[in-house]
């Protein structure tokens, strides 16, 4: 094997490492394995389940085969979706439907050229939802990117065709990449939840300063996810900010206390 041979394989395995699929609620055991195999056909190993409706490990492995049993074997399970993505650096949702609150939508290829880059210093997860409904706005929060796979009319596509769509473009993305190329610097980015932890905190004070309305924060607090998003926050930003917020805290609830002590004086 020839040293651009060598680097090239290095990089697919840097890659590939850092990439996990994560089902959501699967329903039906049977696409957990299809799944499966699709990943392992892809060159992705690392499968991730939450919260199954019916996990049976005979018929995942029916539609696994002996190929995949290596992937089916390793699986992680979590009771939920918060739990599944703390440790991951950048979460990407799987959307069929479109407008409302899922305006910035990636398509396939754009965002496997893009997690490419990525991955080769932050793990990243991918999220497909259950199959009947899909991934919720509230679940979506949890991502900062959003993809969607085009179709010709009808929008709806079985589990495992869809994981193998995403699947499928990283592999090509990942193989086409040329490596006499300087590569950009990516940075690591913040864990999932030390970026919630963040947001938690930001709800709190910017509830308290009337920035956002405290009955209905969502809608505001979804820009600002956004905004953070675009920044690529690393951890030491997250607690710069963090930081930032227990000082506004603090000193609210300092100048109430004087306020307070000055009015018993008078």
């Amino acid at each position: 094997m020839s040293v651009h041979q060598q680097d090239k394989a290095a990089f697919g395995k840097v890659c590939s490492d850092n990439i996990a699929i994560v089902l959501h609620k699967p329903r039906v055991p049977e696409n957990i394995g299809a799944a499966a195999r699709a990943i392992c056909n892809m060159g992705i190993r690392r499968l991730i389940v939450v919260s199954p409706s019916h996990f049976d490990l005979i018929k995942v492995m029916k539609l696994a085969t002996h190929a995949a049993a290596e992937v089916v074997e390793s699986i992680e399970n979590y009771a939920t979706l918060e739990e599944a993505l703390a440790p991951f650096h950048y979460v990407v949702g799987s959307t069929a439907r479109l407008g409302g609150q899922r305006q910035i939508i990636s398509s396939p290829s754009s965002l496997a050229q893009r997690l490419i880059q990525l991955s080769q210093n932050n793990r990243v997860a991918i999220v497909f939802g259950p199959e009947d409904r899909g991934l919720t706005n509230a679940e979506l929060r949890y991502c900062q990117d959003i993809v969607n796979i085009p179709t010709a009319g009808f929008t709806s596509l079985n589990l495992a065709q869809a994981v193998l769509v995403i699947c499928y473009e990283i592999l090509q993305a990942r193989t086409g990449k040329q490596t006499d190329e300087p590569a950009a610097f990516t940075p690591r980015l913040a864990q999932r939840h030390e970026s919630e932890g963040m947001y938690a905190q930001l709800r709190t004070v910017l509830s308290k300063i009337s920035f956002i309305n405290s009955e209905n924060p969502d809608y505001q607090m979804g820009k600002l996810r956004h905004f953070f998003t675009r920044l690529e926050l690393r951890t030491k930003d997250v607690q710069i900010i963090r930081g930032l917020c227990r000082q506004v805290l603090w000193y609210g609830k300092k100048c109430y206390e004087d306020g307070h002590r000055n009015a018993k004086r008078n």
